[in-house]
């Protein structure tokens, strides 16, 4: 799966306020998601070396909020 980074640079610094909106009420931590798209950051979008934990977080917060145009 290819990761886009410029547009996940945006999303985890300029616009983690929709981050913290989509976890309100899940458990999660926004700082949680944000460490994964960091990580993913880190290390160009590599999608492979996330744990399996990680790759949830990805595809059930981050994911969603790439694919959509920014408010």
């Amino acid at each position: 799966m290819y990761v886009d980074l410029d547009k996940l640079n945006t999303l985890i610094h300029k616009r983690a306020d929709e981050i913290e909106a989509g976890v309100a009420g899940t458990g999660y931590l926004a700082r949680t998601v944000i460490g994964v798209g960091t990580y993913l950051l880190d290390n160009e979008g590599d999608i492979d070396l996330l744990s399996a934990r990680q790759r949830l977080t990805f595809e059930t917060f981050i994911l969603p909020l790439l694919d959509r145009p920014r408010r």
